[in-house]
């Protein structure tokens, strides 16, 4: 049988909620890891957000899921026809490629914000987001393996 998409795994409405709160968490321990002077860089620019916009990341993991989700489509179609286990490792192996996938998707919604702060704090993490991002993927994988199964 065919493999289920990820749109079919992930956005189904009973499932939805819980992909973004486990996005939100996965978000938050991430950033908690951080060390030195990009780390500060990121929790600073979170705790901006979060101060200045409380529920905002929460929100704007919701806008974004489909759109990361159409991202990570041709990674997990070519996982599933694969026949490997860990689609963290997958995404880690493609690490570059994966994360300017996923990047494409928040710099345009940033280029598309009107909100000074937002943006300015998006464009002081933006250099290293690359490797955050590449950091994070084994989690990814094992997020979307947790509904997948």
């Amino acid at each position: 049988p065919m493999a289920a998409t990820l749109q079919e795994i992930l956005l189904a409405p009973d499932t939805r909620p819980n992909v973004i709160t486990d996005c939100c968490m996965l978000i938050e321990q991430e950033i908690a890891e951080k060390s030195g002077v990009s780390g500060a860089a990121v929790k600073l620019a979170y705790k901006t957000v979060n101060t200045f916009r409380p529920g905002h990341i929460r929100h704007m993991v919701g806008n974004l899921l489909p759109q990361l989700v159409d991202k990570l489509e041709p990674y997990w179609a070519d996982f599933s026809t694969s026949g490997g286990s860990e689609f963290g490792d997958y995404l880690a192996k493609r690490g570059g490629e994966v994360s300017q996938a996923l990047l494409s998707v928040t710099d345009a919604r940033a280029a598309a914000s009107g909100r000074p702060t937002i943006i300015k704090a998006y464009r002081t993490v933006r250099g290293s987001a690359v490797k955050h991002v590449e950091a994070a993927l084994p989690h990814v994988g094992d997020l979307v393996l947790k509904y997948a199964s």
